[in-house]
């Protein structure tokens, strides 16, 4: 099966013993990517949020790498740092997660991503993005669709748990 990408919304709850579950949707797509149970994460380069995706996306990160300095030449800028652009793209941690799709989030993950009770996943194609819904709550209205779904998602979390 090929992998084809990420997309939907999902929200889960922060678990006991420092762990998060990686939603069905998700880690079917994760499964897909990694051919296995390999989350990469990293800080999101502009928003207060994570990124995810799997394995198969070094080989593509290697790619933007090459095309990202191909236009910092053609536009002659002498300001790209080859080796900080790749250390900002490949600076991700691997993590592994079990069947039911349970792992444990680097606390420098967590600090950066601004993690808390509860994680809201939204599908970006090549990636998904992982918020604090108070953070993408705090996103301009460009983020109206994202910000219904997630204020759903917490809701029905919280009829569940009641």
């Amino acid at each position: 099966m090929s992998f084809g990408g990420y997309s939907g919304q999902a929200y889960s709850p922060a678990g006991d013993k420092s762990r998060f579950v990686l939603p069905p949707l998700f880690r079917k797509a994760v499964k897909e990517s990694s051919e296995g149970r390999v989350l990469c994460l990293a800080k999101h380069e502009r928003w207060n949020c994570l990124v995810g995706f799997g394995l198969s996306r070094k080989a593509e990160l290697e790619v933007q790498l090459d095309r990202e300095e191909e236009r910092a030449l053609r536009l002659g800028r002498d300001d790209f740092d080859r080796d900080l652009r790749a250390n900002q793209l490949f600076g991700f941690v691997e993590i592994p997660f079990d069947e039911s799709g349970r792992f444990v989030m680097p606390d420098h993950l967590r600090s950066l991503g601004r993690v808390e009770d509860g994680l809201y996943f939204q599908g970006a194609g090549r990636f998904f993005t992982i918020w604090n819904p108070e953070e993408l709550a705090a996103m301009g209205s460009e983020w109206e669709s994202a910000q219904a779904a997630c204020e759903n998602l917490v809701s029905e979390a919280k009829a569940k748990k009641k």
